[in-house]
C-alpha cells in the first residue's frame, strides 16, 4: 500500500484545489444567471477547454485507448466523426447561439431558449425539453458516478460503495458551491491535466520501446494482424456509423451552454482554433496510447495480466508502469477529470433545467435571485443523489440507456438547434415534433433495429429534421414578432463577425 501513498495523496490535493475554486467561484456568483451561465463572462481559452472537458469524459483515457489496443486503428473512425461534428458545431452553432439566445430574452436555458423563439405561450415545448433533459442526463450523471467509482476502486483497493460516495462527493462539492464559474474554471484546469496525459503518455510507451521501437509497426501486426488496417472487419454501414457520433455535437446542453456562455460572440473563432487543437491532440494521444500499447504489452507479456484481463485499464496500467508513484498520480488524476468535468456540468444543466425551466416557470414566477441560486444548489444534491442511487448497483438495466442518451439528445435536439438559428419559418409545433420524433426513433431504433448495425444516431436525425420541415411548411408562418426576434438576432450577428473580419476585437471586459 506504500507505494500508492504518492498517488493517493496527488488524488487528495487535487480533490481539494477543486473544491477551493469552487470557494472562489462563490465570491463571484451574485446572481442566478452567474450561477448557471457565469453571467456570459467566458473568454476564448476557457470557452474552448471546459467545452471540450465536459464533452470528453472517462471514454477518452479508458474507452477509447482500449478500443484501439483491443480491436486496432478501425476503432478511430469514432474520433474522427467526433472531430467533423464538434468542428461543424463550432462553425455553424456557437456564435449564432451565442447571440439567438442574448436577444430572445436572455435565455439562460435551452427550454428557455426554445420557448422565447417559438413564442410558446403554454410552454408545451419548455416541458418535453426539460423532460428530455432530465431523463437522459439522469442516466448519463450515473454512468459518471460508475466510472468515478471503478477509478477509485482500481486504484485504491476500496469498495465499491465507498469510492461510488467518495468521487460523488468530491464532484457535488465544488459545483454545488461555485455553480457555473467553478465548472468552468475547473474544468479548463482538468483539460490541462487530460491533454499533458495524453501527450506524455504515448511519447514515454514509445521511448521505452527503445530499439524495437523501430520495427514498431511489424510488431503490432504481428500481435494483432489487422490492427493498422482502419478498414479491418469494417463494413460501410460499420464505418457510417462510427462518423455519425459527430451528429450528436449538435444537440448536447452541456456543451451548447459553454456557446452560450461566452462573452462575445467575437470570441468564438478564437475559441475554436484553441478547442479543436485542444481536441485532435487528446484524441491522437489517447489512439496513440493504445496502439502504441499494442506493442509494448507484447514485448513485455510478463506485465500485461490486467490489460488481458480489462483492456480498459491500458492507459492507466502504462502509466503506473512507465512513471514513478509521483508523476502517475498526477497523469492518473487526469482520467478523475476527465470524469468530474462532465458530470459536474450533467448536473448543473439538469439543476438549471430544475430550476429555471419548472421552478421558477410553474411555482415561484416572482422568486428572488438569491432564493434561485440556493434552489440550484439544492437541485444539484436533488439529481446527485438520484444518480447515486441508479450507479449503486452498476449492472443496473438503466445504465446500458448511456448507450444511446449521446444520440437521443443529438437525434431530439440536433435538428432543432441548427434549423432554429438558419430558419426564421420554423413553427413551434414543427419544433415539439421534432423533439419527439427525434428521441422515440433513437428509442425505437436501439430497441429493435440494432441488429441492423446501424447507429441510431442517423434515422433519428434525419426522421427529426425532415418532421420538422415538412410539418413547418404544412402550418401556417409563425407569428411576426418571432420572425422578428429572429431577424434581429440574425442581424446581429452578422454586425458581430463583420466586426471581427475588420479587426474590431471583442470587448476584454469580464474575458477570463
Amino acid at each position: 500500500m506504500s507505494q500508492l501513498n504518492p498517488t493517493l495523496i496527488t488524488f487528495i490535493f487535487y480533490i481539494l484545489a477543486m473544491v477551493g475554486i469552487g470557494l472562489y467561484a462563490y465570491k463571484a456568483t451574485t446572481d442566478f444567471s452567474d450561477y448557471i451561465l457565469g453571467g456570459r463572462s467566458l473568454g476564448s481559452v476557457v470557452t474552448a477547454l471546459s467545452a471540450g472537458a465536459s464533452d470528453m469524459s472517462g471514454w477518452l483515457l479508458m474507452g477509447l485507448p482500449g478500443a484501439i489496443y483491443l480491436s486496432g486503428l478501425s476503432e478511430a473512425w469514432i474520433a474522427i466523426g467526433l472531430i467533423m461534428g464538434a468542428w461543424l458545431n463550432w462553425l455553424l452553432v456557437a456564435g449564432r447561439l451565442r447571440v439567438h439566445t442574448e436577444v430572445q430574452n436572455n435565455a439562460l436555458t435551452l427550454p428557455d431558449y426554445f420557448t422565447s423563439r417559438f413564442g410558446d405561450r403554454k410552454r408545451v415545448l419548455r416541458i418535453i425539453s426539460a423532460l428530455v433533459i432530465l431523463v437522459f442526463f439522469s442516466i448519463y450523471c450515473a454512468s459518471g458516478m460508475v466510472a468515478g467509482a471503478r477509478l477509485f476502486e482500481s486504484i485504491f483497493g476500496m469498495s465499491y460503495t465507498t469510492a461510488l460516495w467518495i468521487s460523488a462527493i468530491a464532484t457535488i462539492s465544488y459545483v454545488c458551491i461555485g455553480g457555473f464559474l467553478a465548472i468552468s474554471w475547473t474544468d479548463t484546469f482538468q483539460a490541462g491535466l487530460m491533454i499533458f496525459a495524453l501527450i506524455l503518455t504515448p511519447i514515454m510507451a514509445y521511448l521505452a520501446l527503445g530499439d524495437h521501437s523501430q520495427q514498431l509497426a511489424t510488431v503490432i501486426e504481428t500481435a494483432r494482424p489487422q490492427a493498422t488496417n482502419m478498414l479491418s472487419g469494417l463494413s460501410t454501414v460499420a464505418i457510417l456509423s462510427s462518423l455519425a457520433w459527430g451528429l450528436g455535437y449538435f444537440g448536447q446542453p452541456h456543451i451548447l451552454v459553454r456557446f452560450m456562455a461566452a462573452d462575445s460572440v467575437k470570441t468564438i473563432p478564437a475559441a475554436r482554433r484553441i478547442g479543436m487543437s485542444w481536441m485532435i491532440l487528446c484524441l491522437g494521444g489517447a489512439v496513440g496510447a493504445g496502439f502504441i500499447g499494442i506493442a509494448y504489452f507484447q514485448y513485455h507479456p510478463e506485465l500485461a495480466t490486467v490489460v488481458s484481463q480489462n483492456p480498459e485499464t491500458i492507459f492507466m496500467e502504462l502509466t503506473k508502469i512507465l512513471f514513478n508513484p509521483w508523476i502517475a498520480g498526477i497523469i492518473l488524476a487526469a482520467i478523475l477529470a476527465a470524469v468530474m468535468s462532465t458530470l459536474s456540468c450533467q448536473l448543473l444543466v439538469c439543476s438549471s433545467t430544475l430550476t429555471e425551466d419548472l421552478y421558477k416557470s410553474f411555482l415561484r414566477k416572482n422568486a428572488s435571485q438569491k432564493e434561485l441560486v440556493w434552489v440550484g444548489r439544492f437541485m444539484v444534491l436533488a439529481i446527485a443523489v438520484l444518480a447515486i442511487g441508479l450507479a449503486s448497483n452498476p449492472t443496473s438495466k438503466v445504465l446500458g440507456l448511456v448507450a444511446y442518451a449521446w444520440a437521443g439528445f443529438g437525434a431530439a435536439f440536433g435538428p432543432l438547434i441548427i434549423l432554429s438559428l438558419f430558419w426564421k419559418r420554423m413553427t413551434l409545433n414543427g419544433a415539439i415534433t421534432g423533439i419527439i420524433v427525434g428521441a422515440v426513433t433513437v428509442i425505437l431504433w436501439k430497441n429493435t433495429m440494432a441488429s441492423t448495425g446501424l447507429y441510431e444516431i442517423i434515422p433519428g436525425f434525419i426522421l427529426s429534421f425532415f418532421s420538422i420541415v415538412v410539418l413547418s411548411l404544412l402550418e401556417k408562418a409563425p407569428p411576426q414578432e418571432v420572425i422578428q426576434r429572429f431577424e434581429q438576432a440574425d442581424e446581429l450577428y452578422k454586425k458581430e463577425m463583420d466586426e471581427l473580419k475588420n479587426g474590431i476585437p471583442a470587448q476584454p471586459e469580464n474575458s477570463l
